[in-house]
């Protein structure tokens, strides 16, 4: 999807935080920096929940008229829902306040081009494994308090099914806290190869940590997280199969793109009053 320069616009992208792993943080000033990199806005800034800048003060950092604001989060909930609409004092797609108009997009876990984004990653973790002998293994947190949790994940899996590229024998959406459990893997397909895609923004616990225990890779005494390098190890082989591994999804360069695909789509669905560029 093309994108159209808004250069009197300033992006806002708007990530979780987190107040124990202090590089959680790094795939949003990534994303930032390549946007900002990329001169289609007059500004590119983070702002987070858990962290500084904090959502209250982050429209302050900006000049700028025009705000649109990508959460970098992966499916629908609590927090796109609530939590960052109250923050903004949004009303709606876009609204008119403290003499700015800001635009709220929707989180960029739940935009289509997330999938071939999911596809790009499983070439660079397993090159040269034959689809047709592979299960793709998408990985989820899932939690019984938001049915949207699941859902993006399920999603993706089923847009990832319609793609002409996608030979895969299997594709199946897992998760690490409700069925079908990503513990479960080697019983869940027969393929001799298994390619497992954490969809997160951030590494951090879950994808240095409680996933590969999961999998059956690490123990819980393992190293900190911090120093292992799980992702550098593959492929594995556990329980008769070969197993690659990879990082979280958010880590990929190209999700800068699903944050400007996010934009345009929001443009395309809503009629704004946008300041020429």
């Amino acid at each position: 999807m093309s994108f159209s320069p808004k250069h009197q616009s300033a992006l806002l992208i708007v990530g979780h935080g987190s107040t124990e792993n202090p590089d959680s943080s790094n795939p949003y000033f990534d994303h930032a920096r390549e946007i900002r990199n990329r001169g289609v806005f007059s500004e590119v800034h983070c702002c987070f929940w858990k962290e500084e800048p904090s959502m209250r003060e982050a429209l302050y950092l900006i000049d700028a008229p025009e705000v649109y604001v990508v959460p970098d989060f992966i499916s629908e909930g609590y927090f796109t829902q609530e939590v960052i609409p109250r923050e903004f004092e949004l009303t709606g797609p876009t609204t008119h306040i403290h003499g700015k108009t800001i635009h709220y997009c929707d989180p960029v876990g739940i935009h289509p081009s997330m999938t071939s984004l999911i596809l790009q990653r499983t070439k660079e973790v397993a090159p040269n494994v034959p689809q047709e002998q592979s299960t793709l293994f998408i990985v989820g947190h899932g939690t019984s308090l938001n049915k949207n949790s699941t859902k993006a994940i399920a999603d993706q899996v089923a847009l990832i099914k319609t793609l002409p590229e996608c030979h895969f024998a299997e594709v199946l959406d897992t998760y690490m806290e409700e069925a079908p459990f990503i513990a479960d893997w080697a019983t869940l397909s027969d393929t001799p190869n298994a390619i497992v895609v954490p969809v997160f923004i951030a590494d951090g616990l879950h994808s240095y940590q409680d996933i590969p225990v999961m999998l059956g890779f690490e123990k819980d005494e393992g190293q900190a997280a911090s120093q292992k390098e799980v992702f550098r190890n593959n492929p594995y082989q556990l329980r008769g199969k070969t197993l690659y591994y990879s990082a979280a999804i958010g880590t990929e360069p190209m999700m800068a793109d699903v944050i400007l695909d996010q934009i345009s789509t929001f443009d395309s669905n809503h009629v704004t009053l946008a300041t020429p560029s």
